[in-house]
């Protein structure tokens, strides 16, 4: 059933002023309004919804018509009845499926004088007809008849509406009751339209207690028919006749509409889901509630939506699933992906268990790393790989627990959650399901929807899932779950210790420039409606942008940066000026505009007091320059460049550790006493924190007061210890990478970080010196340059 929705009406074109006794009529076929009865009103003709739009528009009423021939789809004013009903418009909707409703209340009868023209729609001048009550003692009797009658249909219908028999027992005058029992009776258009002409009030009321009496007599032999099965029959066979019987009532009162074939078809549909034991007997149970209500019925377009949901959902496992090539799959993955060995070598060895045990839980993977980097792109890999339908569920953003469980029925609207959803949408129970950006949900006033996916990826629980809607398990134990970050930070930890994370780091340059000669060049060209043949770019413009343009862990900006270079190569094709154009290096400052990135390693550690450390963020690796100078003081410190409070203390500690040996090292104790300190990380908008900084907080402090530069070539990471030790640190290999990147030809790191060489690119591996510290006097040996510098005047602050 479609789902009704309020209609604005603005948008209808104006029309030519109506006269003050003229009226907008809609016509209908096989349907008759009356007074003082509310009832819906479908419209889909053209000329119909312009009739209604018009109406609700200028707040008008309507003149409901009923039409002599309802085969006619474009009526004119000689196809028309001449009395009708004026309507008031109570309520405006659309449905799904572009068809208009209106609520309308009849409030009186009326007689077509004369049909006008120059509207898009029917217009008549009309005289109203007043309704007038009479009280005499015969009109009474036939009132008291009438009520009389109609309270004993509605008892002996099966389905009656509810509050019928209220409504009619309340109903004070006898023109209403006559004209509201005509409404509600089972009887031909033809015979309503007389009665709706009929207006003296006894003629009236006579004509229906005739036709309802007929009614009567057909209900009551219906009853006593039933009543005799009954006794005689139990079981199926009684639930058979009763359900025939429903039906030939329900024909006879107009209320099957083709209903015995939707509850047909539905039937067949549920024998062939192959549902569980336990759902096929919920989806029998409501398709017998479905069957017993009324089509008007408020609740059977909920019925009908939750049983369409419970027979498309693929409950079954495919007959023979598809067998998994692992050289195939080591090809797919080479091709969509260049680099990322260990990244492939961990999903072949994923998709080798599936493929020996594919009844086994397999673990849940997590790609994390920075955007760009081909996260979803190797999740697509995978079912290509597999043979199974991709599916993409994008947590971002997701606050509403019911997002993941869905709603439950009781709400208007509800659905099933997003991963229902995508199951239905992949069309199978084994298909590869991305959930994309799992580390940006967030917590609601509707609850935790990180919560609701312990259930969803746990292999222990996932087998009974439970969505809201559905109110029965479903089977998630062999869907293959791949879920993407960018930071672990924001997962909480027991939904982080649900899944396998595989962390993928930001490309080298080499990389970047293999994936761009090999993908992005040719995915651009395509995109531009351009060929390698009439648009060329040759590797050292590709270098250039990698080098001078862009800076980022992934590839997304370079792409951006590649189509600019090809949409300005492609005007020349487009306007034939050119037949071929190759892009070279000089012409990226046309296309692209000046460099945006330059190497100033060399000149932002040229003076003491400045270190260059190395930091991780969320895109990958970058270099960053500790400032410090010294003014005289009191030994206050002063930190500046929103630094977080571990970073801050990491200052601190750096501070103490060189005043602890600064006899040692040739440094004046009293210096501390007499200046005040301040140090500076740049890029003050930017926020930092960690520890990692602390090697090169100690190397500006020691620089400063030895007055001896720090090499411009090297850069350092490391936490400290007040005991001088150098400690482990995250995130090495995009610390190394940006380094390089960066024209950085030595790098200092803590020696318990030795495990992570393997993992740096061999590529950079040989354009740089590693020094591996124990202590930070390993540092001031390998990181300070030889001789002193000049001293500058005190309180000069030591800037690039």
């Amino acid at each position: 059933m479609a789902t009704l929705a309020d209609k604005p009406v603005t948008d209808a074109p104006e029309y030519p002023e109506l006269p003050e006794d003229a009226i907008i009529l809609v016509p209908v076929r096989n349907f008759v309004m009356f007074p003082d009865v509310v009832l819906p009103l479908s419209v889909n003709r053209p000329m119909s919804i312009a009739a209604a739009q018009a109406a609700v528009q200028g707040s008008r009423p309507i003149g409901v018509l009923a039409q002599r021939d309802p085969a006619l789809d474009k009526p004119t004013g000689n196809d028309m009845h001449r009395m009708g009903t004026l309507a008031n418009v109570l309520r405006y909707l659309t449905a799904q499926d572009d068809t208009h409703h209106l609520i309308v209340q009849g409030e009186s009868r009326f007689r077509v004088i004369e049909f006008l023209e120059g509207w898009p729609f029917l217009v008549a001048r009309v005289e109203q007809i007043a309704t007038v009550d009479d009280k005499s003692p015969e009109i009474e009797a036939r009132t008291i008849n009438l009520r009389k009658q109609a309270l004993e249909t509605v008892a002996l219908l099966p389905q009656a509406p509810q509050g019928l028999a209220d409504a009619i027992q309340n109903i004070p005058s006898a023109s209403t009751l006559a004209d509201t029992v005509a409404a509600y009776i089972d009887i031909e258009p033809a015979q309503k339209q007389e009665i709706l002409e009929t207006v003296a009030l006894g003629a009236r009321l006579d004509k229906v207690s005739r036709l309802l009496e007929q009614r009567l007599q057909v209900l009551r032999l219906s009853a006593e028919i039933g009543k005799d099965v009954q006794e005689t029959l139990t079981g199926r066979q009684r639930e058979h006749i009763l359900r025939e019987q429903m039906a030939a009532i329900q024909r006879q009162l107009g209320e099957d509409d083709g209903k015995s074939e939707e509850i047909a078809e539905l039937a067949e549909k549920i024998a062939n889901a192959k549902m569980p034991p336990e759902v096929e007997k919920e989806a029998t149970k409501e398709l017998r509630r479905l069957e017993r209500m009324p089509e008007g019925a408020a609740e059977h377009g909920i019925i009908r939506t939750y049983l369409d949901w419970l027979t498309e959902l693929p409950w079954a496992l495919p007959e023979k699933e598809p067998e998994i090539d692992i050289a195939a799959a080591r090809q797919v993955l080479d091709d969509d992906h260049y680099g990322l060995d260990k990244i492939k070598r961990r999903i072949v060895e994923y998709l080798a268990v599936r493929k020996l045990a594919p009844e086994g839980k397999a673990p849940i993977l997590c790609f994390a790393g920075p955007p760009g980097v081909g996260k979803t792109s190797l999740g697509q890999s995978i079912a290509r790989a597999m043979g199974r339908p991709f599916v993409r569920v994008s947590l971002g953003g997701v606050h509403d627990e019911a997002e993941i469980r869905g709603h439950r029925r009781t709400y208007i609207g509800a659905l099933p959650g997003n991963i229902i959803s995508a199951i239905r949408k992949a069309g199978t129970r084994d298909c590869v399901m991305m959930l994309d950006e799992i580390d940006k949900m967030g917590r609601g006033v509707q609850g935790d929807p990180s919560a609701a996916m312990l259930e969803v990826l746990d292999p222990e629980q996932n087998g009974t899932f439970r969505d809201n809607y559905l109110g029965v398990p479903f089977d998630l134990s062999r869907i293959v779950f791949i879920a993407t970050a960018n930071m672990l930070d924001t997962i909480p930890g027991p939904l982080r210790d649900r899944m396998e994370i595989i962390t993928l780091a930001g490309y080298t340059a080499e990389e970047k420039l293999n994936i761009a000669r090999k993908y992005l060049v040719k995915r651009q060209l395509e995109a531009n409606g351009v060929t390698p043949e009439q648009v060329e770019i040759d590797d050292a413009s590709l270098t250039a942008i990698i080098e001078y343009y862009t800076r980022e862990a992934g590839v997304r900006n370079l792409e951006r940066e590649i189509g600019k270079t090809i949409r300005h190569a492609a005007v020349s094709i487009a306007d034939g000026t050119q037949t071929h154009v190759s892009i070279t290096e000089t012409d990226l400052a046309d296309v692209l505009g000046g460099r945006i990135f330059e190497n100033e390693v060399a000149q932002r550690t040229s003076v003491p007091g400045v270190a260059t450390g190395m930091a991780w963020t969320s895109v990958g690796g970058d270099i960053l320059f500790i400032e410090a100078t010294r003014m005289p003081g009191n030994g206050r410190l002063t930190l500046t460049g929103q630094l977080g409070d571990v970073m801050k203390e990491s200052a601190q500690a750096a501070l103490s550790l060189l005043r602890s040996r600064a006899e040692r090292m040739g440094i004046d104790p009293k210096d501390f006493e007499n200046h005040d300190i301040h140090i500076h990380v740049p890029a003050g908008a930017t926020p930092k924190d960690g520890p990692s900084a602390g090697v090169a907080m100690f190397m500006a402090l020691s620089s400063l007061f030895l007055g001896r530069t720090i090499r411009s070539d090297t850069s350092m990471t490391g936490e400290i210890s007040l005991r001088g030790l150098v400690l482990p640190v995250g995130g090495i290999k995009e610390k190394v990478v940006a380094a390089a990147s960066a024209g950085i030809t030595q790098v200092m790191l803590p020696a318990r970080n030795k495990r992570d060489y393997d993992d740096i690119p061999a590529s950079t591996r040989d354009k740089l010196k590693f020094v591996w510290l124990e202590k930070v006097e390993d540092a001031l040996e390998h990181g300070l340059d030889p001789a002193p510098v000049a001293a500058e005047p005190e309180g000069e602050h030591h800037q690039s």
